[in-house]
Order: C-alpha cells, then sequence, then structure tokens
C-alpha cells in the first residue's frame, strides 16, 4: 500500500506522587459519602502535577462514559459530576478546618 508512519515524542512528562495527606482526604471523603474509589497514575499534563511541584496537591478523577478521556468525545454524567464535587467540597472543608 506504501504506506509509512514515524512516531516523534514532543512531549515527556515524570510521574509525580501527590500530597499524601491530601490525597487521604480525597479518600477518606469518598469513603464517607459511599462512592468507589482507586488509586489511579494519570500519564496527563494535569495543572496540579505543575502545582505540585510548589505546594501539596492531589486530583479528583471522575469516571467517563466508556471509559474515553481527554477526546472530544470525553463524557461524563451529572452524577459523577455532582459526586466528584462532592468529594472535592468534603476534602477542602477537612483540610481547612471547617467545622459543619
Amino acid at each position: 500500500l506504501g504506506v509509512k508512519c514515524s512516531v516523534e515524542a514532543v512531549g515527556h512528562f515524570d510521574p509525580i506522587t501527590f500530597d499524601p495527606t491530601l490525597v487521604g482526604r480525597v479518600r477518606t471523603a469518598a469513603e464517607k459519602l459511599g462512592y468507589s474509589h482507586m488509586n489511579i497514575i494519570s500519564g496527563a499534563g494535569h495543572d496540579a502535577c505543575w502545582a505540585a511541584k510548589v505546594a501539596p496537591a492531589t486530583m479528583v478523577m471522575c469516571p467517563c462514559v466508556g471509559g474515553l478521556s481527554h477526546n472530544e468525545a470525553e463524557e461524563i454524567s451529572k452524577e459523577w459530576a455532582a459526586a466528584g464535587a462532592d468529594v472535592l467540597f468534603h476534602a477542602v472543608v477537612e483540610t481547612a478546618g471547617i467545622v459543619e
């Protein structure tokens, strides 16, 4: 067919470890709220990865419909978005020491 292909690396991100205290607060919030959770490794260059170089950081990830992420067809349900926001809110409140 005469088809040729070449691959060129255009970027590389070394893995980073997020702040264990903040990761724990996100995990605890998910557990208290009854949401499933898991630790994942993200290879994308999220802003939190850069912020983690100068301040404690973590991320809350929500599942995408069909597992498709970082694509124009990416979609998230309203329920998953609400659950992610709920977890983030509770983790922030705990971190700030705000009493509910």
